[in-house]
């Protein structure tokens, strides 16, 4: 059922730009044939609306992997550097919410630890939409935040770093093996939002996986038994990943060839002193508009990473 959505999407597509095509060419004649400037410039904005959806269309086919279609379950941790990290840590926070959001993507917070003074300590949330794991994947690794501290009474310039991880949520669709012998499973009170039940019991639950020291965490539920099932959710994603990424490194040394990996190193700067710019050092993309970035404009990075890693 879902290829049969994927391709009637791609057929649709196809057969909405034909039809707009034929449309604008017919404008373009008229506006020539009458000499009609106002026609024209119809033709001109319909042409550049064209081209947006077949850029993005051209991305779409970037988006080819195993699990790129599949909801992200994403987590970013704070670096050292205590608050200011922390306040790092929730400015990504926000600029991924609202990058989802803009897409009309869905998403909904699994942990939340505050930061002690402001700011989050690690937050693990899910996207879920059209190939939310596949765009996102191009913003795995470290994220480097360099401007003037709000904390620091003689304001002066910092930088703090945090990282952002992600594993796709493989739900029902492979196996993943794991005995319950092997878990370790302890209840907590919530310390996040959720009102005063959430609070007063302890319905937040962190297991931990003995053989791979995987810990993950839900608290976002009012009930034990959700909180759980969502922390199994993620442990399984991640003990997928896990898997996945031992076989790439095994074929890798089996090809006698050392690939480089994004993960834990810093792959993008955004700089707010003394200049705006945020730039991605992977593909030397950068943009002006730092703000708009934060604000949740990721789009024209995501798409550099991914013609990049294409060879396009």
């Amino acid at each position: 059922m879902r290829e049969k959505r994927y391709l009637e999407r791609e057929i649709r597509f196809f057969e909405d730009t034909d039809s707009e095509l034929s449309d604008v060419e017919v404008l373009l004649e008229l506006a020539q044939e009458a000499g009609d400037n106002e026609t024209a410039s119809e033709a001109a904005e319909r042409v550049a609306k064209l081209r947006e959806r077949l850029e993005e269309m051209e991305l779409r086919r970037l988006l080819s992997g195993e699990h790129d279609a599949s909801t992200a379950i994403v987590s970013i941790n704070a670096g050292a550097g205590g608050t200011e990290a922390c306040d790092w840590a929730e400015m990504l926070l926000r600029m991924y919410l609202r990058w989802a959001e803009h897409h009309d993507f869905k998403t909904e917070i699994l942990d939340f630890q505050p930061g002690e003074e402001a700011g989050i300590k690690s937050v693990t949330f899910t996207v879920d939409g059209e190939y939310a794991y596949g765009y996102l994947r191009s913003e795995a690794g470290i994220h480097r935040l360099v401007r003037i501290s709000p904390f620091d009474t003689q304001k002066r310039r910092h930088t703090s770093f945090a990282s952002f991880t992600m594993v796709p949520d493989v739900g029902d669709e492979v196996e993943v093996e794991i005995d319950d012998k092997d878990l370790r499973i302890d209840t907590y009170r919530a310390s996040g939002a959720g009102g005063q039940h959430v609070n007063r019991t302890d319905s937040a639950v962190r297991i931990t996986h003995a053989p791979s020291g995987i810990v993950v965490q839900c608290q976002n539920e009012r009930s034990q038994h959700k909180n759980k099932a969502s922390a199994m959710k993620v442990l399984k994603a991640r003990l997928y990943e896990r898997a996945r990424q031992e076989r790439e490194a095994e074929i890798e040394q089996l090809a006698g060839e050392k690939r480089k990996i994004d993960f834990g190193n810093q792959i993008r700067s955004y700089t707010l002193h003394p200049s705006q710019r945020v730039k991605d050092h992977r593909t030397g993309y950068s943009v002006g508009n730092a703000q708009g970035v934060l604000d949740g404009n990721l789009d024209p990075l995501i798409r550099a990473y991914l013609l990049e890693t294409a060879g396009g």
